[in-house]
């Protein structure tokens, strides 16, 4: 067991099927846990019912309520570290993640030995499609943003389409991370960074979900603001890395 993409879901009952396939249809050996907040829309029914396709690369953990990405995916590292799982991905539902460059992310971290590798937008070659104005303007202004506050050489800070190596998540204590929603990414990638491992952008071209609800919110928008400046905070004048380290 080498490698796994974690998908958080809540309400996905029109995309999680077809994203499956096409994980699967890669042959490339990657696992999936699905990790469903609770979907009244029966989002957790449709993965139980493709248990018996996908023997022993299809995994659900279901949870009661609507929890947040952040404690989503933490559930899910260690659920995949304890199965001993080396390479671990984020990935989302909708298909604004092209399943085929699952590939290029690892191949960043197997073969070129980065410790994370992050599916970009903001790098040469990246691109968004089918985007509002008011969305490039959040997104662009919330990576510049990033960037000024904390120095962090990452041009996409907030991507969501990632792949950790398991010396990083092993690494890091999973219990002190702070946030849960837009700032969730932001933090995972400034601790990574800080505790002096290799990350490497890889361009992919990120498409607006065709279907399904976007689960951005003013909320979600103003954690990412106030949690970066806390994370420059305490890693000046507090213990950051000591606290962050397990």
């Amino acid at each position: 067991m080498e490698k796994i993409v974690i998908i958080p879901t809540y309400n996905e009952k029109e995309n999680i099927a077809k994203i499956l396939a096409a994980i699967f249809s890669l042959q490339q050996n990657f696992h999936v846990l699905v990790i469903d907040d609770g979907s009244p829309d029966g989002t957790a029914q449709i993965v139980k019912d493709l248990f018996n396709t996908y023997p022993q690369q299809l995994f659900l953990e279901e949870r009661k309520g609507k929890l947040g990405l952040g404690t989503a995916y933490i559930h899910g590292f260690k659920w995949c570290l304890e199965k001993g799982y080396q390479f671990i991905f984020e990935m989302d539902a909708d298909f604004s993640h092209n399943p085929n460059d699952l590939i290029r992310l690892y191949n960043a971290c197997k073969i070129d030995g980065a410790a994370m590798s992050i599916g970009s937008r903001y790098v040469a070659g990246g691109k968004i499609e089918n985007w509002p104005l008011d969305r490039h303007i959040y997104s662009r202004g919330g990576a510049f943003y990033t960037k000024l506050i904390t120095w962090m050489p990452v041009n996409d800070p907030t991507a969501g389409f990632v792949c950790y190596s398991r010396k990083v998540l092993e690494t890091i204590n999973l219990n002190k991370i702070q946030f849960v929603g837009y700032a969730f990414q932001i933090e995972m990638k400034f601790i990574t960074w800080k505790l002096g491992f290799t990350i490497k952008e890889v361009p992919i071209v990120f498409i607006d979900r065709k279907e399904g609800v976007s689960k951005m919110s003013k909320g979600i928008i103003k954690e990412g603001v106030l949690g970066v400046l806390k994370m420059k905070w305490q890693s000046m004048f507090g213990n950051l890395l000591q606290n962050m380290k397990r």
